[in-house]
């Protein structure tokens, strides 16, 4: 998806954070939402950063399971081999909102692959 790409590239050259497409990686995701929260950043202000950092943990999961994006809507969810739907980009809000982990939806969803 073209957001993951976006982001690892914006973060690479502005934050000097680099994103491999790890599992691992999305520590460094879930830290940097918990910043702009602690920071108390506007959801408008970071909306395009948690859209990137959902849709880069969707591309972590496609590429470690072998799932595929699904949209409908403007809407946009991974879909794991098992038939299960995830949505990222929806985890990622929730992580702002101090309630959700893109480590752990990745942890969730490649569990069983």
């Amino acid at each position: 998806m073209r957001w993951a790409a976006d982001i690892v590239s914006t973060l690479r050259e502005g934050a000097r954070l680099r994103l491999d497409y790890s599992a691992q990686s999305l520590w460094s995701a879930d830290r940097l939402i918990g910043e702009l929260r602690r920071e108390d950043t506007p959801y408008a202000a970071a909306e395009q950063v948690l859209r990137g950092l959902g849709a880069y943990a969707g591309e972590v999961i496609v590429r470690q399971t072998g799932a595929e994006w699904w949209s409908s809507g403007g809407d946009h969810w991974v879909r794991t081999p098992n038939g299960r739907l995830w949505d990222p980009l929806d985890e990622a809000r929730r992580c702002f909102s101090g309630e959700g982990s893109l480590r752990l939806l990745c942890r969730d969803a490649t569990a069983g692959q």
